[in-house]
């Protein structure tokens, strides 16, 4: 069974395309740049499904056109409309350096500012990324509370995949 943590949103399936079991995939994330692979996950009626691809083709910066194994007519390719789009974790983090803002929700924020450490037992957790907001040059992470915490850089002091966290160096006062 597939496990929410163990993959991340990357879009949502749109309107059949053709009548040949085409989707129109609107994607968030350049993963298909990056990393080969051979299925993606849908969210199918609150279950995480993998669907294999036949093939894809990119229509625009921000669409593909997919086509499923098994999936070959209008009527099947239609009930997958709106279903979220996920990727494998383990895929993506075979290309650390190609990391995405997409990858890391879901993960725990550490607070490691000086007098703090990465020892478990007094790890000092902020709470969970919800979202990642883009949309201004100053990407933010937002957190399960409403929390909203920069993601510049300079803040960022390592990243474990295995175990989901993010450990920051954040100022005094942000919190």
């Amino acid at each position: 069974m597939i496990k929410e943590e163990d993959v991340y949103k990357i879009g949502r399936i749109g309107k059949p395309h053709g009548v040949s079991g085409e989707v129109t995939l609107r994607f968030s994330d350049d993963v298909f740049d990056r990393v080969d692979a051979d299925y993606v996950v849908l969210l199918v009626d609150g279950i995480l499904v993998p669907f294999f691809i036949e093939e894809y083709r990119f229509r625009s910066d921000e669409v593909a056109l997919m086509k499923f194994e098994d999936i070959d007519t209008i009527e099947r390719a239609s009930e997958l409309t709106g279903c979220d789009v996920f990727f494998p974790r383990h895929l993506a983090d075979a290309d650390d350096d190609m990391l995405t803002w997409s990858q890391i929700v879901g993960y725990d924020i550490v607070d490691v500012s000086p007098g703090k450490t990465q020892d478990v037992s007094q790890e000092k957790l902020v709470g969970r990324i919800a979202s990642v907001d883009e949309t201004t040059i100053n990407v933010l992470l937002e957190l399960t509370d409403g929390t909203l915490i920069p993601a510049a850089a300079e803040l960022i002091a390592d990243i474990d995949h295995d175990a989901h966290k993010l450990y920051m160096t954040l100022p005094e006062g942000l919190i």
